[in-house]
């Protein structure tokens, strides 16, 4: 977690809002990083989640990230959730709980929905009040 906040502080240099998120291979090693680029790039599906899942996939040379893990600084929206399902994430690993966009917990359940054809096993709260003190702060500031 504490790599994903090293992204998130990072995203927010470029005024994106400070999401971080890190890819592990089954051994833990890092696979691919990513913050936030939805202000640097101007493109709304620019999550940290999203292009942290595409360099991982780049890498591998395979879209199927069975086994591995996503560590993410805030419970991943919609969008990101669905993508963690289709790219066959085995582990989210989340820090602040999002009450407004959440779809893992708060809001829905995306990743262990029983209708779809995998689910990802998911420990939420990890750091909590740091990642979710970053956000505050962020939107304090603006």
């Amino acid at each position: 977690m504490r790599l994903a906040l090293d992204e998130a502080r990072a995203a927010s240099d470029h005024d994106d809002v400070p999401v971080g998120a890190v890819l592990l291979d089954p051994s833990g090693a890092t696979v691919a990083a990513a913050g936030n680029e939805r202000e640097l790039a101007q493109d709304p599906t620019a999550h940290a989640e999203l292009l942290a899942l595409r360099r991982a996939a780049e890498i591998l040379g395979s879209w199927r990230l069975t086994d591995h893990t996503l560590v993410v600084t805030l419970e991943p929206c919609t969008m990101c959730a669905g993508a963690l399902v289709l790219a066959r994430v085995s582990r989210l690993i989340f820090g602040a709980y999002d009450a407004k966009a959440g779809a893992v917990t708060s809001l829905w359940d995306v990743v262990r929905d029983p209708r779809l054809n995998h689910r990802v096993e998911v420990r939420g709260g990890v750091l909590e009040a740091e990642c979710g003190a970053l956000l505050r702060d962020f939107f304090t500031a603006r």
